[in-house]
């Protein structure tokens, strides 16, 4: 059966109508995944030199010590990144198979994740590298058994609170504080956590401890969507309570108007919206790390327009790379009107400046860090608005993926919006401001790199009406591609 199952999520692929973009993002991905290994295995091979070098400690206890944060920052690249066990339940439960089967086989598909097996090329060399430096080889196999049904846990915490925002963000930045804490030297949590993982190692059969919950989670989540497979439970569509909500203000701005008030009460109204309108808030803090001066190996001035970039564009990068995916519901329906695609990316292309302005005037604190930081922000807010706003939605046009606005990552349902095919494509909308800042301070100075980053937004600005009507036509060439591609989505 699983076999068979197998053959059916193959053929869903190869038959997609975006099955030409989905390979080519596979391949790229694959590159990122080999990257990343390298990068893993590189550090299980040299962490405990490194270690022993800076004269840290003991190399084991230097990992177990920042081990909690590890395990963290896991789960929030698995919420954030991680696919849910996808399949189309509907027509199987019309056929003469166990519900059990199928959910084994979903969830049983998240076992094979890049997340849960890229953590081996760290652990594995790691833990030899410990025996070979005389390690008691029972103890280090007790620690390591531990390390792994630990991120195994986490695999099944994902799959259990993918859709809890309430529990699981509140986490997020309670661990955030402790560890801002930590480097501020206000409150150490490690020292409260770095002996738990110790247990494991001094005491080798206490591994037995995280392998339990191990299981007790999978049972969970077995149990749970089990008891969700049916049209009238967890497949049933939800409805609520509707609101009217004019925004007469807008009318104003005739057929413009019009589609921004569409888009505010689908943000307004939607979880995945929402979710990602907290995400491009996040952006704003994520400067900290190269405009503060805290991490010495960004402090170089290229670091800053790259950080600008990212704390002004949040909702660009996060929103707008899904355009037109966000109306993927209804946009049959879209394409049968007499709308003029123009008027229709104008909306869009507002509102994302409207957004990108907001978190300009929000990164204001900025200024505390010097006139410096604030400027790498807002250079790189007119950037975004001259030229990242055309090219996210010129990549829009390919990018087929419908979007299901009433849940952020539903199991068994459709694809994040916020994944790592997203971030692969804001690579060449930050490598081209990056290299003319280098230029122009390279020629001159800091200053003349910050206006020709600048200069570069207004000239984009500038030939906002060409590069409209060229993006117009790209819409229209992939219409009915992408109208296939929605009409199979659902």
């Amino acid at each position: 059966m699983f076999r068979h199952f197998i053959r059916l999520q193959w053929l869903s692929f190869v038959r997609s109508a975006s099955f030409k973009t989905e390979i080519w993002f596979k391949i790229l991905m694959a590159l990122g995944a080999l990257y990343f290994i390298a990068v893993f295995l590189a550090m299980g091979v040299g962490a405990y030199f490194i270690i022993e070098k800076a004269e840290l400690g003991d190399p084991l206890r230097v990992v177990n010590r920042f081990m909690i944060y590890y395990l963290v920052m896991d789960l929030y690249l698995r919420y954030m990144l991680q696919k849910m066990p996808v399949m189309n339940i509907r027509p199987l439960l019309y056929l003469p198979i166990r519900k059990g089967v199928v959910v084994r086989f979903a969830l049983g598909k998240t076992l094979f994740s890049f997340f849960n097996i890229s953590h081996a090329f760290f652990f594995v060399p790691f833990s030899i590298v410990l025996i070979t430096q005389d390690y008691p080889p029972v103890q280090v196999l007790g620690w390591h058994l531990a390390m792994f049904a630990l991120f195994y846990l986490n695999n099944f915490l994902n799959v259990l609170i993918n859709n809890v925002d309430r529990i699981f963000y509140p986490v997020v930045v309670v661990v955030t504080l402790l560890a801002v804490a930590q480097y501020y030297g206000w409150f150490d949590i490690t020292v409260y956590t770095a002996p738990i993982f110790d247990l494991f190692y001094d005491i080798p059969l206490t591994a037995i401890i995280p392998w339990v919950l191990l299981v007790v989670a999978a049972w969970a989540a077995f149990h749970y969507f089990k008891g969700k497979m049916y049209l009238d439970g967890g497949l049933a569509v939800k409805t609520a309570e509707g609101k009217t909500e004019d925004y007469a203000w807008l009318n104003r701005f005739g057929n413009l108007g019009t589609f921004l008030k569409n888009d505010i009460k689908l943000i307004k109204r939607n979880k995945r919206s929402k979710t990602t309108v907290l995400v491009s808030f996040l952006f704003l803090f994520y400067g900290m790390l190269f405009l503060t001066g805290a991490m010495e190996v960004y402090k170089g001035p290229v670091w800053q327009i790259f950080a600008g970039i990212f704390v002004s564009g949040g909702f660009l990068f996060t929103f707008g790379q899904y355009v037109p995916s966000w109306d993927s519901a209804y946009y049959p329906l879209m394409m049968s009107q007499n709308i003029k695609y123009r008027e229709y990316l104008n909306s869009k292309w507002w509102l994302i400046v409207i957004a990108t302005a907001i978190s300009t005037i929000l990164a204001a604190f900025y200024l505390y860090f010097g006139w410096k930081a604030y400027l790498a922000v807002v250079v790189g807010a007119i950037y975004n608005i001259g030229v990242n706003s055309h090219l996210v939605l010129w990549g829009g046009a390919y990018i087929k993926t419908p979007i299901d606005l009433t849940t952020n990552k539903k199991a068994f349902g459709d694809k994040q919006a916020f994944n790592a095919k997203t971030l692969l494509l804001t690579i060449p909308k930050l490598l081209l401001p990056l290299v003319v800042f280098w230029v122009g301070s390279l020629i001159w100075n800091e200053t003349a790199g910050f206006i020709a980053v600048a200069l570069c937004g207004v000239i984009g600005f500038a030939f906002k009406d060409r590069v409209f009507r060229l993006i117009e036509k790209i819409y229209k060439k992939e219409k009915y591609k992408t109208l296939l591609a929605y009409k199979q989505g659902k």
